[in-house]
């Protein structure tokens, strides 16, 4: 390092150390000038005197002191971030702003204003040194949807998502409104995860044993609460979903031309929505309408749409259409497989769905086909959960970035309890 470097890095050090203690210095440098004023004017005694009732006034007053405590803690958090700043090599006109902090059940959001030479983006590749400088964890970083200059830092010091889970809160409840979501689990911070059904289509996909029938159980579980819900269940192993056989409108087993024609019913359900909205100059069916949602649920659907047979190319295009149209008339559609690739999910079908549930998957691939092309490389891979935490994956609806959560635990005993509660909510189908 050259001389005049290192000149620029000791005045870089000395303006870092005196802004982070500037309310030291600035309370010192107040308090020597009013030393002098006041003992020059009343002298020793009386200015000393004058002094100590003026400074035990400052911190008397509310908001005199609710401003210095604050300041003093802004300054901590400051300097705990720049050390930590330091120690991941980011160096100090490169530094996001630090300006605010709250801490969460699992650690600290630190609020960032970030510098055009290190945006989001570049600070999120500095997860790894940052989470040991702090000590923690994990660290995630996560911009503004508004202003790409704002954003948060996340520290975590314990992951909630790895201890024990948690069990399904509607369990003993006895009805549900699905307008209003599905409480589907927690997040890293410990915060409600709620998956909002209406006008969303919902792809499930993970790894065998990675708690994918668990988190279809908690939507389907959720609709059958609801009477005003119907439900069309299409079970590829004739189990997953047996339980609801009983509340399901129509329930179909792994018989393709029977899927076809049931499928070729709800479209012409569907249509018959769309004839009632136009005559009654309607957009959409929504919670005012008077009108319930429709939920198709798909358990398998690589065993109904793999092929290239005539009754796979039917199936696959009424299915697309009921997908793509279904939103404005209620129909909901989710599906569940292992792996949604081209060969088993068409590309066509697969877009169309916008909430995505990525479960523990094999490889990145794997994980890219559920939440999309990309995501893994930006460090949101559903290869990298832990095969032991059942029921963690990457959740991208309604928002820029996958978030990585937990589904609560519906287990088969309460499952049973819940059809059963359903059965006698809504009577029998017909």
């Amino acid at each position: 390092m050259s001389r005049d470097a290192e000149k620029l890095a000791l005045v870089a050090r000395f303006v870092r150390v005196a802004w982070g203690r500037r309310l030291e210095s600035g309370m010192a440098l107040v308090a020597t000038a009013a030393r002098v004023s006041l003992v020059a004017v009343f002298g020793p005694r009386l200015g000393l005197a004058l002094l100590a009732l003026a400074a035990a006034g400052f911190l008397a007053w509310s908001p005199t002191r609710r401003w210095t405590l604050d300041l003093y803690h802004r300054e901590r958090t400051e300097r705990r971030c720049q050390k930590a700043f330091d120690a991941a090599g980011i160096e100090m006109w490169r530094a996001p702003a630090v300006t605010s902090d709250h801490v969460t059940p699992s650690g600290v959001v630190y609020g960032l204003g970030f510098s055009p030479r290190l945006p989001a983006d570049a600070l999120s590749k500095l997860a790894e040194p940052l989470a040991v400088a702090f000590g923690a964890g994990a660290v995630r970083v996560h911009r503004d949807r508004a202003r790409a200059g704002l954003g948060v830092l996340v520290v975590s010091y314990r992951d909630p998502l790895a201890e024990a889970p948690v069990a399904w809160p509607w369990s003993a409840l006895e009805r549900s409104d699905l307008w209003g979501g599905v409480p589907l689990g927690y997040d890293e911070d410990d915060a409600l995860v709620v998956l909002g059904l209406a006008g969303y289509h919902v792809l499930l996909g993970g790894e065998p044993g990675a708690g994918k029938s668990n988190a279809l159980s908690l939507v389907v579980a959720a609709a059958a609460l609801d009477p005003g819900v119907e439900l069309w269940c299409f079970d590829g192993k004739l189990v997953e979903l047996a339980q609801w056989r009983p509340v399901a409108r129509r329930f179909v087993g792994p018989n393709l031309e029977e899927a076809t024609a049931v499928l070729k019913e709800l479209q012409a359900e569907m249509d018959a929505r769309y004839q009632w909205l136009e005559e009654r100059k309607l957009r959409k069916i929504d919670r005012d309408s008077g009108r319930g949602l429709v939920l198709l649920v798909i358990d398998e659907m690589a065993l109904y749409l793999q092929g290239k047979s005539k009754d796979h190319q039917e199936l696959a295009r009424v299915l697309h259409d009921i997908v793509a149209r279904g939103r404005a008339a209620g129909v909901v559609v989710v599906g569940a497989t292992q792996k949604p690739s081209a060969d088993s999910v068409p590309t066509f079908i697969r877009d169309l769905f916008s909430c995505r549930l990525a479960l523990r998957c094999s490889t990145s691939d794997a994980s890219d086909t559920v939440l999309g092309t990309g995501w893994a490389s930006k460090g949101y891979s559903a290869s990298d959960i832990d095969p032991v935490t059942r029921g963690v994956g990457w959740l991208l609806a309604e928002a820029t970035v996958p978030r990585r959560m937990r589904c609560f635990v519906l287990c088969d005993e309460d499952l049973a309890v819940v059809a059963g509660r359903a059965e006698q909510l809504r009577g029998p189908s017909s």
